[in-house]
């Protein structure tokens, strides 16, 4: 049965060219979607496509002007009763920051997968087919809906929560946690771990087009008090710590912390670890802070930057909203 996919491109390695089959360098975002989907259109694969440019751009540089244009594209493909499901081709770099922000404001009604490639379009090796096709598997595939947003990388489908890069090189550069995987694809086959999760098919959250300023603050030896100040200067209204361990900082700068949360800053405890739960310590009621439990920073950054953004300010709200993502 042929799948009717919507395509919305980003950009990425996925979309680079390199000028040479064995170069190292190349530049990012270099193919646009009607050249990549009739490139595609030679693997055969039982789908009929729409392609959409939303930008084509490394990966590095998306942000909210992206995000903003990405969200209503997909939210439009959705509404279309003749789309089976969405494909957003992204950069590696950040693509799990954009499918946990999709994840969090997107019904889940229908598939939607983010899919990548670690080599460009002209590399030997490329992976970017390979990924593109599995992407399509999984977006025709009618057992995908109801997980949320889906990653497919290097014959993999990861749930956009658990999904990390955690290698710069190499075809198997991601990898879940705490979930490793949620099924295994290949072009021709699909199989899932296990049932679709999400029970309540509406977006956990309300789409926003401006979100608050939140910072990351990446925690190491030596750190001290004056350095956590300059870096939170006065408007920050939320910040994560990429703590050492499960989230711990010096006591200087936990002090600094405490201060600045008394003055209305929310604090949220991750770790720079890259694998492992933070939870909450008996520390935390009395300074106010917030454990990320099984994300890592920079997914804890979009948690809390929706929750501020909806009005959540008390600590043991945000705690909740960070036990049950």
């Amino acid at each position: 049965m042929t799948s009717r996919i919507t395509v919305l491109a980003t950009g990425g390695t996925i979309a680079g060219i390199a000028g040479s089959a064995i170069a190292k360098d190349y530049v990012a975002g270099q193919i646009d979607i009607e050249a990549y989907l009739e490139q595609v259109g030679g693997l055969g694969l039982e789908a009929e496509f729409s392609g959409r440019q939303i930008a084509n751009i490394d990966s590095a540089d998306i942000g909210p002007e992206v995000w903003n244009a990405l969200h209503p594209a997909v939210m439009e493909a959705l509404a279309d009763e003749s789309c089976q499901g969405v494909i957003v081709t992204h950069g590696t770099d950040t693509l799990e920051e954009t499918a946990f922000l999709l994840d969090l404001t997107l019904p889940a009604s229908k598939p939607v997968v983010l899919v990548g490639a670690m080599r460009p379009a002209d590399a030997v090796g490329y992976d970017g087919l390979r990924n593109f096709a599995n992407a399509v598997r999984v977006a025709g595939d009618r057992q995908a809906a109801g997980r949320g947003v889906l990653v497919v990388m290097g014959d993999r489908v990861f749930g956009a929560r658990d999904v990390r890069k955690v290698r710069t090189r190499g075809t198997d550069a991601f990898r879940g946690f705490p979930r490793e995987s949620v099924g295994l694809v290949t072009p021709a086959s699909l199989e899932w771990f296990g049932a679709p999760w999400r029970v309540d098919a509406s977006a956990q959250f309300a789409w926003q087009d401006e979100l608050p300023d939140v910072g990351i603050l990446f925690a190491h030896a030596g750190l001290d008090a004056a350095s956590v100040a300059r870096f939170l200067g006065e408007d920050m209204r939320g910040v994560v710590v990429a703590g050492v361990g499960e989230g711990n900082m010096s006591e200087a700068v936990r002090q600094e912390l405490v201060a600045r949360r008394k003055q209305g800053l929310r604090v949220v405890r991750a770790s720079r670890a890259d694998e492992g739960l933070v939870d909450r310590e008996p520390e935390d009621d009395g300074n106010g802070f917030v454990a990320a439990r099984a994300l890592n920073p920079q997914k804890a950054r979009i948690l809390l930057q929706l929750l501020i953004a909806h009005g959540v300010d008390d600590p043991a709200a945000i705690q909740r909203a960070f036990d049950g993502s």
